[in-house]
């Protein structure tokens, strides 16, 4: 047996249980921190029964690929129905970001890790995540008695038994296993994204092939984020509403801007908003998509309501033009035009399908008695988004294909990795 050498225990220090337990904490309290301002920031701290601290773990949950089941009861005379589909991707976003540097943290300044060493580190840190998922689960339920209007109608609602309420729980193993497998993404991203993270041996032509189009993306995905929210503040400071504008920015900014990113490429999504309910999005597209029937939206149908909206294609443009140049220029000189073109079209193409799979939003609610249809007055809902799936994943690889292209031709005059200069004559 080989002894172990003074670096080879330091090495194991840097990343042993107790680092597992600070990453995995700081992860988690920043999303929850970013979930309770969001909700507060939405009016979810005046809901009765001290619920507030259920409502942000369900929404940790639900950031986490977890499932929070909705259920409702209206005594023997009536029944009630909820039910919701929605990822808070501002929670999940804070949530990978800092958890990934977590993981990447004790690994730099190293050229190259063993990949027992880096399955050790990632179960230690899914172990304890283990415990925080079971945790958050059990946490997150609650139940609340919803008004049916005025002050007869609530009297007539307790009389007969027909007062509605509502209530969450979470489904503990599908919280588990879809927690878990967030969590595999995250830190396998993380070495994939990270331009400086070392990576085992037999996984380092990874390096070249698919690292620089990750981290390109990456970089497209947070420039829509920091985009978004520069457009939203300043909205919040000339048009007022502050409030609701924090809460989209803390709760589902991405969920807008990585739509606005696919509709400038051309996708189109299917929609229809009916009821009380509202989306976390501008005027414009609740306009559009509270109708009688399903609505299509995409460039052209939202054109037609305000022209503006063609400048999503230009910004579009923009962007992955500049992510494409960097992604060249930082790729080695002998790698050529059409193979970053490659690269970028397989990694868009896959980021647009991410997005089109978070970004579904679906919840309705409804009220009947005697099973006689629904109720009106406000205790009927409907709401739901959904994507093409395949012709938007078929314009993010065209989109990818000519941008890579055209970002390699462009960076050809920038010195690059592996150049060797001319000798002076």
């Amino acid at each position: 047996m080989i002894p172990q050498t003074r670096s080879d225990q330091a090495v194991v220090a840097r990343h042993g249980w107790p680092q597992a337990m600070v990453t995995v904490l700081v992860a988690l309290v920043a999303m929850g921190v970013v979930a309770a301002l969001g909700l507060w920031a939405a009016g979810a701290a005046d809901l009765p029964d001290h619920a507030f601290p259920r409502v942000v773990a369900a929404t940790v949950v639900t950031a986490l690929g977890g499932t929070v089941k909705l259920s409702g009861s209206a005594g023997g005379l009536a029944d009630s129905k909820a039910g919701l589909t929605v990822i808070p991707l501002s929670v999940t976003l804070t949530g990978a970001l800092v958890l990934g540097a977590g993981f990447l943290r004790p690994l730099r300044h190293r050229a190259v890790a063993g990949g027992r060493e880096l399955a050790a580190w990632a179960a230690r840190i899914a172990g304890l995540w283990l415990l925080a998922l079971l945790a958050l689960a059990y946490a997150a339920r609650q139940t609340f008695k919803l008004s049916v209007g005025d002050d007869t109608l609530s009297d007539l609602g307790d009389v007969f038994g027909v007062s509605p309420k509502v209530g969450f729980t979470t489904d503990v193993p599908q919280t588990v296993l879809f927690g878990l497998l967030w969590l595999a993404g995250v830190l396998v991203l993380a070495l994939l994204v990270s331009r400086w993270a070392p990576l085992p041996a037999r996984l380092l032509p990874l390096q070249e092939s698919v690292r620089p189009a990750a981290h390109a993306m990456v970089e497209l995905l947070l420039a829509y984020v920091v985009l978004g929210a520069l457009v939203a503040l300043v909205v919040a400071v000339t048009r007022g509403h502050a409030p609701e504008t924090l809460a989209v920015i803390l709760l589902g900014l991405p969920n807008l801007v990585w739509l606005a990113l696919t509709i400038g490429l051309g996708a189109t999504w299917n929609g229809r908003v009916e009821g009380p309910f509202g989306l976390p999005m501008p005027h414009l597209l609740d306009e559009v998509l509270r109708s009688k029937d399903t609505t299509t939206l995409n460039l052209h149908t939202l054109a037609e309501h305000d022209g503006r909206v063609w400048w999503l294609v230009v910004v579009d443009a923009v962007l992955l033009l500049s992510v494409a140049f960097l992604m060249a220029a930082r790729a080695p000189a002998h790698v050529r035009a059409w193979q970053h073109a490659v690269r970028l079209a397989v990694a868009l193409a896959l980021t647009v399908l991410m997005i089109c799979l978070m970004g579904r939003i679906s919840a309705h609610y409804g009220l009947s008695v005697l099973g006689i249809g629904d109720l009106g007055g406000g205790l009927s809902g409907e709401l739901f988004l959904d994507p093409e799936l395949w012709p938007a994943v078929g314009l993010g690889a065209l989109w990818g294909l000519v941008a890579g292209f055209l970002g390699a031709l462009a960076a050809r005059p920038v010195r690059r990795k592996g150049e060797i200069e001319p000798a002076d004559v």
